[in-house]
């Protein structure tokens, strides 16, 4: 076969694919985040190199949805995690490959919305929402302490991942601002189950929200059970952006705790915007945890930005940790 015909064929092929998705309203959609920088954890080596993630973990995904009449919904979602930096699926070797999400819903105007499958968890929502920078892993101190396997000596505090398996989660319909939602993950053999609420306001420049999640499956020994609450906050002033948050650790396996306090705010500088967050990690047993970031955001589209961010990270007894990043997040 010569080369005209073949490049015929793969034509044809995808205008087939592009047909078919388009007659089953299935949406393509993800995002690339690349960055060069340095990290140097508390008490550690500094290590210079590129990396996928630093501001959100990238990821691609699928969705679609299908009206059924009488105000109901159909819809599904599946997206997975992926290293650019070393083209390889997952956060990290071994995770799932639909790991941030993996569901389908069955969506109400006036009753809400239920999902089965996995399903992000309201604690990493809420988490995100109510912080300058947002989801990030490398740069927001609230993610990093509620989250991150570095956040103690010990281990991470908030245990049972980002999203839970074998979950239900409902979504309550808005009423004048107003939501909530229920979760619980089913234990399947795996150690118990798992089971959350939230509740949260949103009107005009406030919004605040309250969750809480008890964790008895998906745990790492011997960090397995966690209770977490945490109450967030902000205020849009137009000139800024205020975030404050309080929460809670409860460790039932090991009898320790953790407060986890974080301020921060967003300052829009013509099509970007300055970022500043600090969050304390006050540990019943062992170090606190003193954490800082500050950068700056660019967008030059409404899918593609850069930006230029550092950060300090400090842990009682061991010498200062720094990183500092700039990087470029594109968005399809």
């Amino acid at each position: 076969m010569n080369n005209n015909k073949k490049l015929h064929l793969l034509a044809a092929a995808a205008l087939l694919l592009a047909t078919g998705l388009a007659q089953a309203q299935v949406r393509l959609y993800g995002l690339l985040d690349m960055s060069a920088g340095a990290a140097k954890a508390p008490g550690g080596q500094s290590i210079k190199g590129v990396d996928s993630g630093k501001m959100t973990t990238s990821y691609f995904g699928l969705s679609g949805s299908e009206d059924l009449g009488g105000g109901l919904t159909a819809s599904f979602t599946l997206d997975s995690f992926l290293r650019a930096d070393v083209g390889n699926n997952g956060r990290f070797n071994g995770d799932n490959f639909w790991a941030r999400n993996a569901w389908v819903a069955l969506s109400s105007k006036e009753l809400g919305t239920v999902r089965l499958g996995r399903n992000t968890t309201p604690l990493f929502v809420q988490t995100l929402a109510f912080n300058a920078f947002g989801d990030s892993f490398g740069y927001s101190p609230s993610i990093r302490q509620y989250f991150s396997a570095g956040a103690t000596v010990s281990g991470t505090t908030a245990t049972g991942d980002t999203g839970w398996s074998d979950s239900v989660l409902y979504l309550s319909p808005k009423f004048g601002g107003f939501s909530a939602g229920a979760f619980v993950a089913a234990g399947e053999g795996a150690g118990g189950r798992n089971f959350g609420f939230n509740a949260n306001y949103g009107g005009g420049p406030f919004a605040a929200g309250f969750t809480y999640q008890n964790v008895k499956k998906d745990g790492a020994a011997p960090l397995a059970d966690t209770k977490t609450w945490q109450a967030a906050a902000s205020y849009d002033f137009g000139a800024a952006k205020l975030f404050g948050q309080y929460g809670k650790v409860d460790n039932t396996t090991t009898g320790r705790d953790y407060k986890i306090a974080g301020i921060g705010a967003t300052v829009p500088i013509g099509d970007g915007k300055l970022l500043a967050q600090y969050g304390h990690l006050g540990a019943s047993v062992g170090p606190d945890r003193k954490t800082f970031s500050f950068g700056y955001d660019h967008f030059v589209s409404k899918r593609t930005d850069v930006y230029a961010v550092a950060m300090s990270d400090k842990l009682d007894g061991l010498s200062g940790g720094s990183s500092y990043s700039v990087g470029i997040r594109h968005r399809f």
